[in-house]
């Protein structure tokens, strides 16, 4: 039987509709949030699997949790500390498991960019700006922004993100709070940037999430994973042309290359791209912490 299913029917163990990679389940009045090895590129999830993804993503968020400076909903990823009510599958969940504070999220995400890239390039090209931003003339691909800027999006449940002007984003969730929402992301996005850069990598961008928890925000879901951010070496660094990424960028780069429109179904991956985009999420991982992954899920 599917770990998904063997949880579900645990006693006192609610199933919340899942994320895109994460199952979602409310026990004790906690949120267990368990990240699966599924891979999400353009809003769709692809039928195939990358090994150790969730792991990955687990620990990454785990980690920045514990450095970035704002609230947020981690409470453990120890299994030791888990409910009771998931000790039959303790073992099972470990590595890829985070009990939580449970939030009411905000419909919107919150993304930060340092550099011009992904579809912040393409705007740019189109526009001479990003949303409703507009930016210097004659930048190029991956050129490092004089400042960072701020380009909210909307969150979608089904289908693709929009991004959105910071106006728009003010009529979804008030003035107050899209502003400290705004000036939250940025000054997290230059101190996990800070930390990157001093490890060698670069942060380009990255996308924050959050919820409310008694009325008052703190940062869920995930932290500057490879998942929700661009990782690029800054050793190999090359302003004016596509960057190699420690991120899933590896499989957006075959998905662009490929027939396929963005649409549901995704395609299944070759087989020699799982194994290719692993070793890239566990070096990011172990570049960024200092930490040995291999400890991680021992």
């Amino acid at each position: 039987m599917p770990l998904v299913d063997t949880i579900a029917e645990l006693p006192g163990v609610d199933a919340l509709p899942p994320g895109k990679v994460r199952e979602r389940y409310i026990v004790d009045d906690v949120l267990v949030l368990v990240a699966s090895d599924r891979v999400s590129a353009y809003d769709v999830v692809l039928p195939t699997r990358i090994p150790d993804k969730g792991a990955v993503l687990t620990a990454m968020s785990d980690f920045w949790f514990g450095l970035l400076d704002v609230p947020n909903h981690r409470i453990t990823c120890d299994p030791a500390r888990f409910p009771l009510a998931l000790a039959p599958v303790a073992e099972a969940l470990h590595g890829r498991t985070m009990v939580c504070r449970p939030a009411d999220p905000l419909p919107v995400e919150c993304v930060v960019r340092g550099y011009l890239a992904g579809s912040a390039w393409v705007d740019y090209q189109a526009t001479g700006g990003v949303c409703d931003i507009r930016l210097s003339d004659g930048l190029t691909e991956s050129a490092r922004l004089p400042v960072p800027i701020f380009t909210p999006a909307t969150k979608a449940v089904t289908g693709h993100d929009e991004n959105i002007s910071f106006a728009e984003m003010v009529g979804i969730v008030g003035a107050e709070l899209a502003a400290w929402l705004r000036d939250t992301s940025l000054t997290l996005y230059l101190q996990a940037a800070e930390h990157a850069r001093s490890r060698g990598i670069l942060l380009a961008d990255t996308k924050f999430e959050f919820g409310l928890i008694d009325g008052s925000p703190v940062l869920i879901d995930e932290a500057c994973t490879p998942d929700s951010s661009r990782f690029w070496s800054a050793d190999e660094y090359q302003p004016g042309q596509a960057q190699h990424s420690y991120d899933k960028q590896f499989v957006r780069d075959w998905l662009d290359d490929s027939a396929w429109n963005r649409t549901p179904p995704g395609p299944e991956l070759p087989s020699d791209v799982g194994p290719r985009t692993r070793p890239r999420d566990v070096q990011a991982y172990e570049t960024l912490t200092g930490r040995s992954f291999d400890d991680w899920i021992a």
